[in-house]
């Protein structure tokens, strides 16, 4: 019984995962493992969909967190985002406002855009229906073109 149950639920389980480790500041690209699950899994479209927003959702929001919470340690060495990314993604924040968050989903300046929504001090409120949205559209456009 809890074998089958295990079964039917790794796939969302390593979707989550992987999305919310490729919402971080991390280079991955959870695309292109929601098309491998879902052409490699009996798991359901909708489901590695909403697993994969959920994810990468959350790994959004601990990008807002780290921006909120750890700017003091920018400038370090070791710190994932450099000072010109931060400047750059704030510049586009402060040209199109909130809605700017809709693409935060597009490689190499979304992670770093919720980060500066955190400095920025977005309010959470703000950030997670924007994000989700977008996010959710790009899942969508992928899982349709698998």
């Amino acid at each position: 019984m809890m074998t089958g149950l295990i079964d039917t639920l790794w796939p969302y389980a390593a979707m989550v995962a992987m999305a919310f480790t490729a919402g971080t500041l991390l280079p991955l690209s959870s695309e292109v493992a929601l098309a491998a699950a879902i052409t490699s899994t009996a798991a359901s479209s909708p489901g590695l969909v909403a697993a994969a927003t959920i994810g990468n959702v959350v790994g959004s929001a601990f990008n807002w967190w780290a921006g909120r919470y750890a700017r003091q340690l920018e400038g370090r060495r070791w710190f994932p985002i450099r000072q010109a990314e931060i400047d750059a993604a704030a510049a586009r924040y402060h040209r199109f406002g909130a809605w700017s968050l809709l693409f935060s989903w597009l490689p190499f300046v979304g992670d770093p855009l919720t980060f500066v929504a955190g400095v920025l001090r977005v309010p959470l409120a703000v950030f997670l229906p924007l994000v989700t949205i977008g996010r959710l559209v790009r899942y969508v456009v992928v899982a349709a073109a698998v």
